[in-house]
């Protein structure tokens, strides 16, 4: 007669139970073969906003397994890397910003790294010509990855263990898991890049391309997420996979090492934090500049009457089109790696500052990005998480590959996307990067140095207390889509779907041009070009620009009002 489980025996098992027991499944709480999207819906305990429906579906069954705001952020990110391959990542880098149920904040910078081969003009020709093509395609375009380094230094304020928060997206690797319509089109318009830029056929080339439905299995890099579940961030640094990342650098004349990896190192930063009207703002800071340009662009226009001006009238969008060219203007100038450049945050966000960046400001007319330099002062692709549980943890976390499928490189046996983050250094002074952005020293290529992004992870509190998640991709049009979309909310009172949803508008100082949406109001465009404005990306044949794709959760009577971004796959879960 065999003998029962003693209770130790039990007590011993469970954490294996936890592990063990896959949520990924037909019949499951995630359905990788079928699943709908959810733009808009208020959930009572726990929200989820990203990218893409089945992580979704992910972060809010972690969220309902007792897991917190930070477990569903690591598990979330994690499926995005096997579902989301343009964006998601593990062989990318990015920031979380989070707020603990105790009111601590915390913000982790895993932003990529040069390596230790790289050099200040390593893009340059023999004529000193920048090599645009070299930073943003092909093994020398990656940084050093951060991801994994990242999710682990969040553990610590997790309550789950991590093999229970990297199972689902093993389980979407090796199971697979179906493509939406939008997905496929994205595998198949990067095919003829997949081709040129891989030492190793990956699984995303398709002979007679990818169709709405097709499952997509990826068995290395389900074998890549093993290692990284059984030995920890050591999975991915060193041992096999940093070998096969290594191995991946020689075939491809690409610049990382094995040293480079182990080196890598996660940074825990003190967030950039400053009152709006009343609100408290919470972003991340240097190297990323988008938290430096909320607090900018926000103070420039606090002390004026937008509300009365309303939404996207002609009064509106030229004061906050103005404040925009000047924020980045700044950029430009001054942010950088705080490790390696000394960024003067407390003098470009005094008060008296900004004050005075305002001065010539002109209501009647168009600023000239040739007039307006930087202050003077002494001494694409990319994908966003918004989480918030039942506790009232909060996590708003942005990571990215820069361009969408990063390098088009995948580490042959590894089955991941490698960055091309180096394209976000000023590879030359005054030669603007692939989304537009002009640098100079403070962003220089140093070896080990991080490169500046725009990435604007993001909490706002009321009273002390959670009022909102917020965040998007869109490369440098990242910190203007925050900033518009907090001012929809304070102050044009505006509720979360059409803040997320309506048209926006852009200016980063160079080029001088105003980008606006398809949909911005015709009668709007005609007064700013009146007034002198370039408008770009509005009924021209072919050009048809996207800005942002916001993921927002608000807090309203206690209610967790979740709103995923039309421009995309962009779902809300939760329970």
């Amino acid at each position: 007669m065999r003998k029962p489980f003693s209770a130790s025996i039990i007590i011993l098992l469970f954490p294996f139970f936890i592990y063990a027991q896959s949520i990924v499944g037909k019949g499951k709480a995630v359905d990788p073969y079928h699943y709908t999207i959810q733009k808009d819906k208020t959930f009572s305990k726990g929200a989820v906003a990203c990218a893409h429906p089945i992580a979704s579906k992910v972060g809010a069954a972690i969220l309902k397994k007792g897991g917190n705001a930070i477990d569903a952020a690591i598990a979330t990110q994690l499926a995005l890397a096997v579902v989301y391959p343009g964006a998601g990542n593990i062989g990318g880098g990015g920031f979380m910003v989070g707020r603990l149920k105790d009111g601590k904040t915390f913000s982790l910078d895993y932003r990529e790294t040069a390596p230790a081969k790289a050099s200040r003009d390593m893009y340059l020709d023999d004529k000193g010509n920048a090599q645009s093509n070299l930073s943003q395609y092909g093994h020398l375009a990656s940084g050093v990855p951060g991801t994994i380094s990242g999710l682990f230094a969040g553990m610590k304020y997790a309550k789950l263990p991590f093999k229970t928060l990297i199972q689902p997206a093993i389980d979407l690797a090796e199971k697979g898991f179906t493509l939406t319509k939008a997905e496929a089109a994205k595998f198949n318009n990067a095919q003829n890049d997949f081709k040129k830029y891989n030492t190793v056929v990956p699984v995303f080339i398709k002979e007679g391309g990818w169709k709405e439905g097709d499952t997509v299995v990826q068995k290395d890099l389900a074998t890549t997420l093993k290692r990284i579940r059984d030995k920890g961030a050591a999975g991915f640094y060193e041992g096999e996979t940093a070998k096969l990342i290594a191995a991946e650098m020689q075939r491809g004349k690409g610049l990382i090492t094995v040293d480079d990896l182990k080196n890598y190192q996660t940074k825990e930063r003190k967030p950039i934090e400053f009152d709006y009207k009343g609100y408290t703002i919470v972003s991340m800071p240097p190297p990323s500049s988008g938290g430096v340009l909320l607090w900018q662009m926000l103070k420039m226009v606090e002390k004026r009457p937008l509300a009365s001006y309303g939404f996207e009238t002609v009064k509106s969008v030229q004061l906050m089109t103005e404040a925009e060219r000047r924020a980045y203007a700044d950029r430009a100038e001054h942010l950088g790696d705080p490790d390696f450049w000394k960024v003067p945050l407390k003098e470009i966000t005094s008060d008296t500052y900004l004050t005075k960046r305002m001065a010539d400001y002109d209501s009647t007319k168009a600023g000239n990005s040739s007039g307006i330099k930087a202050g003077v002062v002494e001494s694409t692709e990319t994908t966003h998480i918004s989480i918030i549980d039942q506790w009232g943890n909060m996590a708003s976390v942005t990571t990215t590959l820069n361009g969408n499928f990063g390098s088009k490189t995948v580490v042959g046996g590894a089955g991941f996307f490698l960055n091309n983050e180096m394209d976000d250094f000023s590879s030359k002074p005054g030669v603007p990067n692939m989304y537009g952005a002009v640098g100079g020293e403070a962003n220089a290529i140093a070896p080990g140095k991080r490169m500046l992004s725009s990435m604007a992870p993001t909490i706002v509190l009321k009273n002390s207390k959670p009022f909102m998640v917020v965040g998007t991709p869109g490369g440098t049009t990242i910190p203007t889509s925050v900033f518009q979309t907090i001012v929809d909310i304070i102050d044009f009172k505006m509720e979360p779907a059409d803040a997320v949803d309506k048209p926006k508008f852009h200016h980063q100082w160079l080029p001088d041009e105003l980008v606006v949406e398809k949909g911005f109001p015709e009668n709007i465009i005609d007064e700013l070009k009146k007034m002198g404005y370039t408008i770009k990306g509005y009924n021209v044949p072919g050009y048809e620009v996207v800005i942002g794709r916001v993921e927002l959760i608000k807090v309203t009577d206690g209610k967790l009002e979740a709103s995923a971004d039309i421009r995309g796959d962009d779902t809300v879960a939760g329970f």
